[in-house]
């Protein structure tokens, strides 16, 4: 069973999030600190990280080039609706794996599930 971490600090969009990669089958880990996702990042439990666009009021921009350091195959999914495109420019550049809008509808969510599993197929021997 696979690890997904999920940090955001919107709680609704969290929930739904965890929820949709509990019933694919996946062991879920929330997190409310920074501190617990570099424990599961440097720990190697967490496989795939699902990340908001603000957390523990640093901003994901700041967040994964450290997240990136700690595990450079880390599979980073950002899931937010108010990152602009030079942004996400940046972001892909240093190497996030896929960004999603909140998954609001049945059929973003359907596309996050997607993404998730896409993410996990990646080979173990590149993780860290």
């Amino acid at each position: 069973m696979h690890e997904i971490m999920i940090a955001d600090e919107n709680l609704e969009t969290r929930t739904v999030m965890a929820d949709l990669c509990t019933e694919a089958g996946y062991r879920v880990t929330v997190s409310t600190n920074v501190a617990s996702v570099l424990n599961g990042v440097l720990k190697k439990t967490a496989r795939v990280i699902l990340l908001g666009s603000c957390f523990d009021e640093l901003s994901v921009t700041e967040l994964i080039p450290l997240l990136k350091r700690c595990c450079r195959n880390l599979s980073i999914i950002v899931v937010s609706s108010d990152i602009s495109l030079p942004v996400t420019r940046k972001l892909r550049i240093e190497g996030i794996f896929y960004h999603q809008l909140k998954p609001l509808l049945p059929e973003e969510r359907e596309e996050l599930k997607q993404v998730v599993a896409c993410a996990l197929k990646q080979p173990r021997h590149c993780y860290c």
